[in-house]
């Protein structure tokens, strides 16, 4: 496992916790609720941008 798996999985540990959270009525109001799902939209990004990277260099060290 290198770095880039370690930060793809606490991406996902940290989207299943915000998930879970919003899934079990705990955003206690619609500020807490948009706030949520902006860190959740953000944090798909970073997974995309990293997995992105990820393949990108397994493609360059097999071009090398």
């Amino acid at each position: 496992m290198d770095a880039l798996d370690v930060l793809i999985q606490q991406t996902d540990d940290k989207l299943a916790q915000l998930k879970e959270h919003l899934a079990s009525g705990r955003a206690v109001s619609f500020d807490e609720y948009k706030s949520i799902c902006g860190e959740i939209r953000g944090l798909l990004i970073v997974r995309g941008y990293t997995l992105d990277l990820k393949k990108n260099l397994a493609l360059y060290r097999d071009w090398e």
